[in-house]
């Protein structure tokens, strides 16, 4: 008996198929597994410790490895091929980890034990690739990959929620949608479409991102409305490629809205439950600077907080980013948080309408 644990194959087009185990070892069987090509060999540029890789063909005619690539569970990301055999990139799927509530031994922290649909069981009729994985071996998610996977968008956002078709809302966002946390298109009282963020969970946030073309110079416009203005908080950030946020605009509990400058916060102003606020953003990434306005009121600057030589995504986000586990986290936890079951009054904020755009050219006939 071979200490190879938690198996995973996919067919080539050739007919041989190939498989995956723990620790990122890999062989290839030309008799349809009867027999595995020896010795087993360790997937050049994969990295990974001992942890359940998924392997795939997508419905694009592609191939999807779906690992931790690290030496931790965490994060949780996909390598796309051609071929089935050369993998060329790694995305991420998963990386949020939620709080561990429960203690216990072996109580890894980050999403593992993934899997998808096994060849044979037929193609999702959406065409995406579905899995499904325990974070902290306690919560069961399920993660929908668009096909063909992709990192980089090919255009700038201009979604006004309600004149898109049913359903295709949040085709092109990457959303994070939980119970007590969602992140879904829901109809206001005025029967108008909204990216909707709920929050009743002490423990994790409700998150949206967008992506945009790589830019150095650019506006954000953003149309949001707190259903509240006394609990609850929602920021929106923008981030570079790697999810490393410059700029932070956060409507906050005490009924304020904030810009980050470092380490402190500048009042933008108050906010109304139940009134709609218009955010636009100028952004400079050479300059570390952007201007602010909210509705109609006067312009104001602001230094990034964080530099980026270009920038790429919106995320709204209804917690603060969480910096727990890093590697210095023991392995092991022992004691149960406190109040494990809590759920806090429930927030709502409200996304009508987001438009990025590259700075306007400067007329030089001025």
């Amino acid at each position: 008996k071979k200490q190879y644990k938690a198996f995973s194959y996919y067919h080539l087009p050739d007919g041989r198929v190939v498989s995956l185990w723990k620790h990122a070892l890999t062989s290839i069987s030309a008799d349809g597994g009867k027999t595995w090509a020896e010795p087993v060999q360790r997937a050049l540029g994969f990295v990974n410790s001992n942890a359940k890789i998924w392997g795939q063909s997508t419905s694009d005619g592609k191939f999807a490895t779906v690992y931790n690539p690290s030496e931790y569970r965490w994060p949780l990301a996909v390598s796309t091929s051609k071929d089935g055999l050369e993998y060329t990139d790694l995305m991420l799927v998963h990386g949020e980890i939620t709080a561990m509530r429960y203690g216990g031994q072996y109580k890894s922290y980050g999403p593992q034990y993934v899997r998808g649909i096994q060849e044979g069981n037929g193609t999702p009729p959406d065409g995406k690739m579905w899995l499904t994985y325990s974070m902290n071996k306690e919560d069961i998610w399920v993660a929908s990959v668009p096909v063909p996977i992709c990192s980089k968008a090919a255009e700038y956002a201009r979604e006004v929620f309600d004149e898109m078709p049913d359903g295709q809302e949040t085709a092109l966002w990457n959303t994070y949608d939980l119970q007590w946390a969602s992140t879904r298109i829901e109809k206001d009282e005025e029967g108008r479409k909204s990216l909707t963020l709920r929050d009743k969970d002490p423990f994790d946030y409700a998150k949206a991102e967008k992506i945009f073309p790589a830019s150095a110079q650019f506006t954000v416009t953003a149309e949001i409305r707190a259903g509240q203005n006394d609990h609850g908080t929602l920021h929106m950030e923008v981030q570079n490629a790697k999810g490393q946020p410059s700029i932070r605009i956060s409507f906050n509990e005490d009924g304020r809205i904030y810009s980050k400058s470092g380490a402190r916060y500048s009042s933008l102003g108050s906010y109304e439950a139940g009134k709609n606020y218009t955010v636009k953003l100028n952004v400079d990434t050479k300059m570390r600077y952007y201007t602010v306005q909210i509705n109609s009121g006067r312009e104001v600057g602001r230094i990034f907080y964080a530099p980026a030589a270009s920038l790429e995504r919106v995320v709204f986000r209804t917690g603060v980013p969480r910096l727990h586990p890093t590697p210095e986290t023991p392995a092991d936890r022992y004691t149960d948080l406190p109040d494990a079951n809590a759920v806090d009054p429930e927030a709502c904020f409200r996304i009508y309408a987001l438009e990025t755009a590259p700075a306007p050219k400067p007329d030089n006939n001025q």
